[in-house]
């Protein structure tokens, strides 16, 4: 192995080390319960309200929108499943695009088991929805609509703020649910300017530790617990809460929006110089830029269809040189399924396997771009020789 280089930033990310010294000082010295009453619980509780209110500066709410769950998926599943059973006497229709998360999809479907009905909406080639396609599928009895921020396949920049204006128009009672586990850290998301009342996010994917995540509720959104137990965080969100992991994604967190807009810039200048780098390959196509600019996608996510090789034949070659990407999205690569982001863009069928994932992250350097462009340069007229024989 040459060396390191790590691009699968959209599946998990290096810890920060300060993240992972802060979240060792509590597991060493604050390690109390926050919920007793004794010095070590009082300072864990500090950590936690600490934490809860970094995370509701960057968001520009009031700390009590800020719940901590184990990761993206809860998040999800509580501002679904939650949502959908607490508001189900005004109506049992929900609404969401078929590019969205496993962790969405998944739970639409467990709720259509309970008799809510699901509409699910078509995307444009570059998996984009617009607003007035989202509020002609609003309806008096639509009780949420779970579109995501960040497509973690193809990176894909849904029109969040334009959507949640065009629901609220339509039926002001809907509630709008935005998973931005891929955005959050990549993009300025304010959730009462953008007419958000959940937000999901996850720790892992902003350099904090794996085992947490953040849902935003909205003021006076009804939401039912899906755990029960203790009673903390106001009953929500029942469970000893993990101080550490919550500690470490506000610092993360905290860490990412610092001089954020150079961070930004860098990572769209390494991801418009691959691009560049890797487009004059012959039988390379890159995915969700049809019209579109570099800058209208996210910034870490590159999504590239390859003539003539297998995805995961390309990932292992890659793999022996120490670059690291993806065959699939960020939570399932390691269980090979059709795409249902790629289904849904309408990639050419031969396409549908022979697709990677590279994601950058802050970490990252432009010498690892020319590094891995470098690597697919040569390998892939290799094995195309070896896939023909």
């Amino acid at each position: 192995m040459e060396r390191e280089c790590y691009l699968d930033n959209s599946a998990t990310t290096r810890v920060f080390p300060e993240v992972a010294a802060l979240m060792n000082k509590i597991y060493l010295e604050e390690y109390g319960n926050p919920s007793s009453m004794h010095h070590k619980g009082v300072e864990a509780e500090r950590e936690l309200r600490t934490a809860r209110e970094t995370l509701a500066s960057i968001l520009k709410c009031e700390p009590k929108n800020i719940y901590f769950t184990s990761c993206g998926t809860e998040s999800d599943n509580i501002s679904l499943i939650g949502g959908a059973l607490a508001n189900q006497r005004a109506g049992k229709h929900l609404i969401t695009t078929k590019i969205e998360h496993p962790a969405i999809l998944e739970t639409m479907k467990y709720l259509e088991s309970l008799g809510f009905e699901v509409t699910y909406l078509d995307v444009d080639e570059n998996g984009l929805v617009t607003p007035k396609e989202v509020a002609d599928a609003v309806r008096p009895d639509t009780i949420l609509v779970s579109v995501m921020h960040t497509n973690n396949e193809i990176g894909s920049l849904e029109p969040i703020t334009e959507i949640g204006a065009a629901i609220k128009e339509k039926n002001p009672n809907t509630l709008f649910h935005v998973d931005a586990v891929q955005g959050f850290g990549k993009a300025r998301i304010v959730p009462k300017k953008q007419h958000i009342d959940f937000l999901s996010a996850s720790g892992h994917k902003i350099h904090a530790a794996k085992g947490v995540g953040l849902l935003y509720v909205g003021d006076g959104v009804k939401v039912k617990p899906i755990l029960f137990g203790g009673g903390q965080q106001g009953g929500l969100r029942s469970g000893t809460e993990n101080v550490a992991g919550a500690a470490g994604m506000a610092l993360a967190a905290k860490m990412i929006y610092d001089d954020f807009d150079s961070k930004i810039d860098k990572l769209y200048q390494m991801k418009e110089y691959f691009i560049e780098q890797v487009s004059s390959i012959e039988g390379v196509h890159v995915n969700g830029l049809h019209g579109l600019s570099v800058r209208q996608t996210a910034p870490h996510v590159i999504s590239l269809s390859i003539e003539g090789v297998r995805a995961e034949v390309l990932l292992h070659a890659l793999e022996e040189k120490g670059i690291y990407v993806s065959s699939g999205s960020a939570c399932s690569s390691n269980r090979p399924h059709l795409s249902q982001t790629l289904l849904a863009t309408g990639t050419p069928e031969q396409y549908l396997d022979s697709t990677i994932r590279i994601s950058t992250g802050v970490m990252n350097t432009m010498d690892d771009m020319t590094y891995a462009a470098d690597a697919l340069k040569e390998l892939l007229p290799f094995l195309r020789r070896y896939t023909r024989q």
